[in-house]
């Protein structure tokens, strides 16, 4: 492939072939003497850019080989191969710019950097690539063991046996909360063990959890983790991060009775909006119910070209997820938009999953939203991306969202029951990570069941894992504290757009172009941290949360 760069005065030429990439890059940064540093820079970008749309082409394909053989006339070996060459030598000419750089080239340097960095050798997939049964070989390295983990969710997971049918994890939570017969939703419940055994073995010293989790430890205190990271973002330590975490859990306690459940009750007992409303979010309206909140929010996303994969098979990705195929840049001829995936395990509908979708549509609003240069053409810190996502999401939550979209709404205290029992599981499994990457010696299970009786009020189970049904928590150790942290910034920013541009819950035309204008087209121009301060006019606090969760009627005991 060549592209000649006339408008910064070099020629790029990317070249799949490593010989003739290495020459150009030696090239791009010894442009002209007329072509000044910012002309170099503005070089590399876009053959970073390129790089970015390679990794994104081999994605799409192996998210499912029979439905993509190609993308844009090449087969997935093509981009590979340009992947490769692209990541090897963006290596080598990141480390060579010139010295003489404006304060946004050194970001933009900065930025490209990290993250041909921290990206694989070979492209990236969410598609499972070990083998759940190799996570018993007990001198695996981290990675190969987190994959092989992984790769448990994959073959586990999304083949749940119940009642002589499989079912998805998903689709078990769902159930889960409509099911009134306790004992069926024990065996349900039971159903899981298979993969927390995989995961956990008999919750001995070397299971490969415990494993894993002492080597993601000991990395982390070298290279930081994703709680690390997120205290960055919030601008606190982390010991401030956990004492907010406990803050939030005990708020979510003293709204709830004190009487003891069993772990397989926990989502029936909060999930009476979810069953009230079930017939009313039947699967085959998942799509559709998202797609007109998301047009009255401003966006139309049919219109945009998302793809949507929302049908369990085997070998698809076990987690949902939304990603690029292609990132917007601008062209002689003007701008190429964003072009965006979700990926998803649907096989009921219900509040629970339209939430879950309405979450990954609100990552494809934020990277719809991206317009900037392509070294910045991402979202930012994990712990923002994931807290945005839920801005939309938890619309669904209200009886003003539900009596538009739905034509019927449960009780206010009962529809915010039932989204803030799940979002507190997160806020439960944020603090667990904490503790377990602070200690990682610790039984997991016992650290599990401490936090879960005292702030859930669900009856001791120390004999169970059941803490392992979130895939992040094999594949990311630490990146559970960005969904449960992140309720507290999607609080804040809840509460912030409400007041600068008033009620979306039942939709706002303007609400996707002007939080594109102030808060999301910039992407990594400038860092996480002080994107938030700048939106918010100060620093992050707990305090919209909470005050939300005082709305919560005490339940009755």
């Amino acid at each position: 492939m060549g592209l000649l760069d006339r408008r910064n005065g070099c020629r790029l030429v990317l070249s799949a072939l490593r010989s003739q990439w290495t020459a150009v890059a030696t090239l791009v940064l010894t442009c002209p003497v007329a072509a000044n540093a910012a002309q170099s820079v503005a070089a590399v970008e876009n053959a970073f850019a390129d790089f970015n749309d390679a990794q994104g082409a081999v994605s799409l394909i192996d998210s499912d080989p029979q439905r993509y053989t190609q993308f844009e006339g090449k087969s997935r070996a093509e981009w590979q191969q340009l992947y490769v060459a692209l990541r090897a030598d963006l290596s080598a000419a990141l480390g060579k710019h010139p010295a003489a750089l404006s304060r946004e080239d050194q970001r933009a340097i900065t930025v490209m950097r990290a993250a041909v960095r921290e990206s694989s050798a070979t492209p990236d997939s969410l598609a499972p690539t070990g083998h759940c049964a190799a996570a018993r070989h007990t001198r695996q390295p981290l990675r190969t063991l987190q994959q092989s983990l992984y790769a448990c969710f994959s073959e586990l997971a999304n083949n749940l046996q119940f009642e002589g049918t499989a079912v998805t994890r998903v689709a078990a939570f769902e159930l889960l909360t409509r099911m009134p017969e306790p004992e069926r939703r024990k065996a349900l419940f039971l159903a899981f063990v298979p993969l927390w055994q995989a995961i956990n073995g008999a919750n001995q010293p070397d299971s490969p959890y415990r494993r894993m989790i002492g080597q993601a430890s000991a990395e982390a205190r070298t290279g930081g983790s994703p709680v690390d990271e997120a205290a960055r973002t919030i601008e606190v330590p982390v010991a401030e991060l956990e004492r907010w975490l406990q803050v939030v859990l005990e708020a979510w306690r003293l709204a709830n009775p004190d009487t003891p459940q069993e772990p397989w009750d926990y989502r029936f007992a909060a999930g009476a909006a979810e069953r009230e409303l079930a017939a009313a979010v039947p699967l085959k309206d998942l799509q559709s119910l998202n797609q007109r909140f998301y047009v009255d929010l401003g966006l139309d996303l049919a219109q945009a070209r998302v793809l949507y994969d929302l049908d369990p098979r085997p070998g698809k990705a076990p987690l949902a997820y939304t990603d690029y195929i292609r990132r917007g840049r601008q062209l002689a001829s003007g701008w190429q938009p964003t072009l965006v995936r979700v990926s998803a395990n649907y096989e009921h509908g219900g509040l629970g999953p339209l939430n879950e979708f309405v979450h990954e549509n609100g990552h494809a609003a934020h990277m719809l939203a991206l317009h900037t240069r392509p070294a910045f053409m991402d979202l930012g810190d994990a712990l923002f991306y994931e807290a945005f996502a839920d801005v939309p999401a938890w619309s669904v939550y209200e009886p003003r969202w539900q009596d538009k979209y739905l034509g019927k709404h449960a009780s206010e205290s009962a529809s915010l029951r039932a989204r803030y029992a799940a979002v507190m599981l997160d806020v439960a499994w944020a603090l667990f990570e904490c503790r377990m990457l602070r200690e990682p010696a610790a039984d997991p299970n016992a650290v599990w069941t401490a936090i879960t009786s005292r702030y859930l009020h669900i009856t001791p189970h120390p004999e169970l894992a059941w803490w392992a049904v979130r895939v992040q928590l094999v594949d990311k150790p630490g990146y559970m504290v960005n969904y449960g942290l992140g309720a507290i910034i999607t609080a804040d920013l809840r509460q912030r757009i409400t007041s600068q541009l008033g009620p979306f819950d039942s939709g706002e035309p303007r609400w996707f172009g002007w939080l594109a204008d102030n808060l999301l087209k910039s992407g990594e121009e400038q860092p996480t941290a002080v994107q938030l301060r700048q939106f918010l006019g100060r620093g992050v606090t707990p305090q919209a949360l909470l005050d939300d969760l005082r709305r919560i009627a005490p339940a009755a005991e």
